[in-house]
């Protein structure tokens, strides 16, 4: 239903008197302790949600700089070492031709990582502060979120699969590089920052902000 400033209301669960399980989405009346389905604890809000999401948040940005300033891969041919980082890698692809392989490694563990930054921390501030965008358009940008991150190990895969396949002894061979393993943190932590925000509060904050 509408306001008469022509405001979209949304009916909540919590105004509604009921409590959502979080895990697998069943109402109970609120003050259920217990989800009768599953067997999850219940609570209306996560009280330490936007705690959880700086922590990690934080953590993923400390781990995506060595991610792009240390080597990704050490490649061992005839006796000669070379190192290559994201970026290096990226640029290589270029001068070889492969712009269509360039374009997914550079919006894979560039763009994709980055705008995951920006969105999480866009969510997070958001709550309890004026917002011109609706809940509904923040809510989008959250489980647009939630869907890109299972995407973003990308990298990693590559790594361990040029790792598994170009092993041919004393001829050539690739390791993984320290930028490897602090890319693959980065996006974990990324993935648990995203999932520890309760988008319940982007509602809290919406009705706050047009009262």
């Amino acid at each position: 239903m509408e306001n008469p400033g022509n405001a979209r209301h949304y009916l909540t669960a919590r105004e509604a008197g009921l409590v959502s399980c979080t895990t697998c989405g069943k109402l109970h009346p609120a003050g259920a302790k217990t989800c009768l389905r599953c067997g999850a604890n219940l609570a209306s809000r996560d009280a330490q949600s936007l705690q959880k999401v700086w922590a990690w948040w934080i953590a993923g940005v400390i781990a995506f700089i060595p991610a792009n300033t240390y080597p990704m891969l050490k490649t061992a041919t005839l006796g000669s070492q070379s190192e290559s980082t994201l970026l290096g890698g990226i640029v290589e692809l270029l001068h070889h031709g492969s712009l269509g392989i360039a374009g997914i490694v550079f919006f894979a563990s560039i763009v994709i990582p980055a705008s995951k930054f920006l969105a999480i921390a866009y969510l997070a501030l958001g709550i309890g502060r004026p917002h011109r965008s609706s809940a509904h358009l923040r809510h989008q940008v959250y489980e647009v979120v939630e869907f890109v991150g299972r995407w973003s190990m990308i990298d990693v895969f590559v790594v361990a699969i040029l790792t598994a396949l170009v092993q041919l002894g004393a001829a050539a061979s690739i390791h993984p590089g320290i930028a490897a393993v602090s890319f693959a943190l980065s996006v974990a932590f990324t993935m648990l920052s995203a999932q520890s925000f309760d988008a319940r509060l982007i509602w809290d904050a919406d009705k706050d902000q047009a009262k």
